[in-house]
């Protein structure tokens, strides 16, 4: 229930419900591990030009293939001499920005839809029914119709994913909206006269945060591992762009000669895949209302 007075005693309250939040988290080990993952994912993709001097696109064929710790290549290079290192750090920023973009705009869909099904019974029906239809084919594959339609480029994997990301949220969204619209404060605000718009994005979408935050954080996840898998399958990033997904399907013919070309970007991909999951579960845990605060 939101908290409508300013008093000091209502902003201690909230300052010591925040530094329990923030107890429950840091209680997580794990969870802590993977906030660094991610934030050294962030600082990567910033400060990738800043931090090699290599070009992620163009190689030396005479140094084709170099294992890990060659001089002047950190982690080797590819069939290609392009080196490794670099093209890992220009990765980590192509996959944050398609990951952040697709769960942007899949939330954008998912909330309008979501608080318009809940909110609103007469739309309730139609749009859980288009919600249920999207969720009748796999993911992977109504991402993969979407871009053979629309075409292979990354613009159009964001595209992809978002779409594959509105059902979820939208029934995440809606089964909140359901429990938040009947409780006391908002009756009495219907009964004050009070618009759906003011009641709708002061009072119920602030009472969603928690779980769309929670969504968020481990859908990300899921697109950096849904836009690797098509980059995989060559329905995403082209070469020579500096994409993991890429990086490991242009690798597989050096499994046995060369599996760093292949096993380094994997390794990226598991890292920040795992790092994602991990914090959504302790945001998971630690917004839980159902747990006693300390």
């Amino acid at each position: 229930m939101e908290i409508v007075t300013s008093s000091p005693k209502s902003k201690q309250i909230r300052q010591k419900y925040d530094f329990t939040l923030f107890k429950r988290f840091a209680k997580n080990k794990v969870a802590i591990l993977g906030l660094i993952i991610i934030f050294t994912q962030i600082f990567f993709a910033i400060f990738a030009p800043l931090l090699t001097t290599h070009n992620p696109q163009l190689g030396i064929l005479a140094h084709a293939n170099l294992p890990i710790g060659s001089p002047g290549y950190l982690l080797g290079t590819d069939a290609l001499g392009r080196d490794l290192f670099t093209r890992v750090l220009f990765g980590a920023r192509i996959s944050l920005v398609v990951g952040s973009s697709a769960v942007t705009l899949g939330l954008f869909g998912g909330i309008l839809l979501g608080v318009l099904a809940g909110y609103y019974k007469k739309f309730d029906a139609p749009i859980m029914r288009f919600v249920d239809l999207l969720f009748s084919f796999p993911g992977v594959l109504l991402a993969m119709l979407i871009v053979a339609v629309l075409g292979t480029s990354l613009m159009n994997v964001i595209i992809a994913i978002s779409v594959w990301s509105v059902p979820a949220c939208a029934r995440i969204v809606r089964g909140s909206v359901l429990e938040i619209k009947n409780r006391e404060y908002i009756l009495a605000m219907k009964s004050i006269g009070a618009n759906d718009a003011r009641i709708i994005f002061k009072h119920i979408l602030p009472n969603c945060m928690s779980s769309i935050i929670v969504f968020a954080t481990m859908r990300m996840a899921t697109a950096i591992l849904s836009a690797a898998s098509l980059s995989f399958l060559g329905l995403g990033a082209q070469p020579p762009t500096p994409e993991w997904g890429a990086m490991v399907a242009s690798g597989r013919e050096l499994m046995w000669t060369s599996p760093h070309v292949m096993v380094i970007p994997g390794i990226a991909i598991m890292l920040v895949v795992f790092a994602f999951n991990v914090v959504g579960d302790a945001l998971r845990d630690a917004l839980d209302p159902n747990m006693n605060l300390d």
